[in-house]
């Protein structure tokens, strides 16, 4: 009998795959047949989490790297040697405006957010091509569609990596490579438990409420719902989609008036 599995056999690279969205996205793919490649800063988080998805029966590596660096970037993907599913995930934040960002700061978004993103490209569309096609999957966010007060730099990388994805998905139309992106408004994980622990102490009950009701919704998103529409975006499912952005935001983008 065939596998009624999603990803049997893929081979999918996801990078921050070790915690938040990125270990929904590892747990949700390595479920569905997929082997998991996670590439991570800082491994302890992930190899947990690769115990815990090869305990049920599931397939997954972790990779220490540094997405910024393309030395370790390209020896990362040429030991995996096979990509089916690319997953740019890997991110951080910042908090200012244009006057409050300094180059420090802009320098360090820009490292991880867009070099990050566009050295995993580099390194994995030529497998992709060798390959017959494949499904890469990046990480843009509801600041690449509206204005966000106090993200300068966090809402230009984004932007950037909305850009980066419609390139992509136009370049290489002919190789049988689809290039989407996903949209998250706020989704409740751990950092963003750390982030309003660190910039509002004392209130980290005012400021979660008032966070989780700026979605109309009312909620902030699981990140296992954001793993479900990964998963359909990098199944053969999508076969016919490419070069779109799919906002998952409870209505942020086009309810909040």
């Amino acid at each position: 009998m065939m596998s009624t599995k999603k990803l049997n056999s893929k081979t999918a690279i996801i990078t921050g795959g070790g915690s938040g969205i990125g270990r929904a996205i590892s747990l949700c793919f390595a479920a569905e047949g997929a082997s998991v490649h996670i590439l991570e800063l800082n491994t302890a988080t992930a190899d947990v989490l690769a115990e815990e998805i090869r305990a049920g029966g599931g397939t997954a590596t972790v990779h220490a790297c540094d997405v910024s660096r393309q030395d370790q970037v390209l020896a990362v993907i040429h030991g995996i040697g096979k990509a089916d599913i690319l997953v740019n995930n890997a991110g951080i934040a910042h908090v200012g405006n244009v006057e409050t960002t300094s180059e420090a700061d802009f320098d360090r978004i820009y490292s991880v957010n867009i070099k990050g993103a566009y050295n995993m490209l580099h390194a994995v569309v030529p497998l992709m091509k060798e390959n017959g096609g494949g499904a890469i999957l990046n990480m843009a966010s509801i600041a690449a569609w509206v204005g966000l007060s106090d993200r300068f730099a966090y809402s230009a990388s984004k932007g950037a990596v909305y850009a980066m994805t419609l390139s992509v998905a136009r370049d290489y139309l002919h190789y049988g490579i689809r290039c989407n992106s996903l949209s998250p408004a706020r989704v409740h994980t751990p950092f963003v438990d750390g982030f309003i622990a660190k910039n509002y102490p004392g209130r980290e009950a005012e400021m979660f409420e008032t966070l989780s009701k700026s979605q109309p919704i009312g909620r902030m998103a699981k990140p296992e719902e954001i793993a479900s529409l990964a998963l359909y975006l990098c199944s053969d499912e999508a076969a016919f989609i490419t070069g779109n952005d799919y906002p998952i935001d409870g209505g942020f983008i086009k309810l909040n008036n």
